[in-house]
């Protein structure tokens, strides 16, 4: 829905106030009806004035209708104002209360603001002093609010302590990432798709020594091989066609700060000696450039995949795969840290709620049984989507169970079963494409073939004879 251009949103702890132009719905608590009639004429146009009497009970008042200021008289005779100011602080703690009183003592003044006021006014005051107070918390209001709404849309809490760890598993997890935060190592991030590692790889890099340096995200799976080194390590000008001009790769961007290399198993092996290069020398050299160019980053690698089971197939070189795995950290699925889910579920629900400007605040208990019960495939990520596509279905103040949409998992081999399961030719197989992709590759030199898969030339001789691969542009075929 369209707003007319006169009306902005406010937004405030999970509520949303319209305001037209400068108009603000506002509270008055005050008996005395000759201060009312004065605050009316002060603050009427251009707000809106409700004034509260005690034959309603102010918490119904309060949930009725959201106010954008409250004038709370300190001197009522029926009741006990403080008790009365404590009341609605704690059933609207972001409205801005604005306290009135005719007893100019500073131990009240003192007390008013201690209890949460936003101003103190003494008896009697002036249309001015009134209306610049009421635009003074307006003001106030509005910055908060787009403050803790931005903080809230980063929705990027990389505070370990705030990290919703409620398992056994997780919360080790933690205690491993703040230590491993606090060194300058090269880190190995392992875990399902959709655990959380490109988040927690941030939160390492957010709570080191770097923090105030960049932190570069690079996903090697979604980037093509033919940019990925370029997007890396940067161009010269003429490098290659359509290198119209010199390119800073991200390595070099993030300069003094850290590097996030996601889905690591995926980049070619070409691309890992390179990679490899820049953990043994600190240096790199831009596509189709000389010059050395040092590099003062750390690598934080991520991968879905066995690093270990990858080496083995011949697409991961064991070399690189030691220079990464100093400080190694596997995260935990979110089966296995099923007392995480109920938490993370409202965390998710209210991000949900947030970006589709919905107001539903709870499940109900045959939805958290769901929850319980499911064994997530997709982890923290499936979560979140299951979640969303809840909150556009709902239409009652509590996510219903018909509404959360789950497929059947699919089933999950341990890496025990599928070693198992797998034929017997199946890791020969798997060596043989190994190395004539790297044959290929290095256009059937022995030699640079060896240099890609990390091995000695005259062991892939051996296995260039074993697997029975010959080439017509040989001298000798076995």
């Amino acid at each position: 829905m369209r707003l007319p251009d006169d009306l902005h949103i406010c937004r405030a702890g999970g509520w949303c106030v319209v305001e037209k132009g400068n108009m603000s719905n506002i509270l008055v608590i005050e008996e005395g009806r000759k201060w009312l009639n004065h605050v009316e004429k002060a603050l009427v146009p251009p707000h809106d004035l409700d004034c509260w009497s005690d034959e309603k009970d102010i918490g119904t008042v309060l949930k009725q209708k959201e106010y954008a200021i409250i004038l709370l008289s300190l001197q009522l005779e029926k009741l006990d104002s403080f008790g009365m100011l404590k009341r609605v602080k704690l059933l609207s703690p972001h409205t801005p209360v604005i306290a009135t009183s005719e007893i100019d003592e500073p131990s009240l003044i003192v007390k008013a603001v201690k209890e949460g006021c936003f101003d103190f006014i003494t008896k009697p005051f002036s249309k001015e002093k009134i209306q610049l107070s009421i635009q003074l918390a307006l003001e106030n209001r509005h910055l908060r609010n787009e403050i803790d709404y931005l903080r809230r849309e980063q929705d990027v809490v990389y505070e370990f302590d705030r990290i919703i760890a409620r398992s056994p598993s997780m919360k080790q997890t933690i205690v491993t990432l703040k230590k491993f935060s606090g060194t300058d190592s090269t880190i190995l991030v392992t875990g399902e798709t959709g655990t959380g590692k490109s988040f927690l790889s941030g939160a390492i890099h957010f709570n080191s020594a770097r923090q105030n340096k960049p932190f570069i995200k690079i996903n090697c799976a979604n980037i093509p091989e033919s940019l990925l080194e370029s997007e890396l390590f940067g161009h010269e000008r003429g490098a290659f066609t359509g290198a119209n001009k010199t390119r800073i790769g991200r390595l070099e961007q993030g300069k003094g700060g850290s590097v996030l290399l996601d889905e690591i198993g995926e980049m070619s092996l070409g691309l890992q000696v390179r990679m490899l290069g820049v953990l043994e020398e600190k240096s790199f050299e831009r596509v189709g450039g000389n010059s050395t160019i040092h590099s003062d980053v750390r690598i934080i690698a991520a991968t879905n995949k066995s690093p270990e089971i990858e080496v083995a197939k011949g697409a991961f070189r064991e070399d690189l795969y030691y220079r990464l795995n100093i400080l190694r950290i596997h995260l935990p699925s979110l089966r296995e840290r099923k007392e995480c889910i109920k938490h993370l579920a409202y965390y998710f629900l209210d991000k949900a709620c947030r970006n589709l400007k919905k107001k539903i605040e709870d499940f109900s208990p045959e939805a958290l049984e769901v929850f319980k019960s499911y064994s997530w495939p997709g982890n923290l990520r499936q979560l979140a989507n299951t979640i969303e596509r809840a909150v556009i279905l709902e239409e009652s103040h509590r996510i219903q169970a018909e509404n959360i949409i789950l497929s059947e998992p699919i089933k999950r081999e341990s890496k025990e079963e599928a070693i198992t399961h797998a034929p017997v030719h199946s890791l020969a197989g798997q060596e043989r494409d190994a190395v004539l992709s790297a044959l290929e590759e290095s256009l059937w030199v022995q030699k640079k073939a060896a240099g890609l898969l990390g091995i000695s030339p005259r062991a892939l001789n051996y296995k260039v004879k074993k697997l029975g691969i010959t080439h017509p542009h040989w001298r000798k075929n076995t």
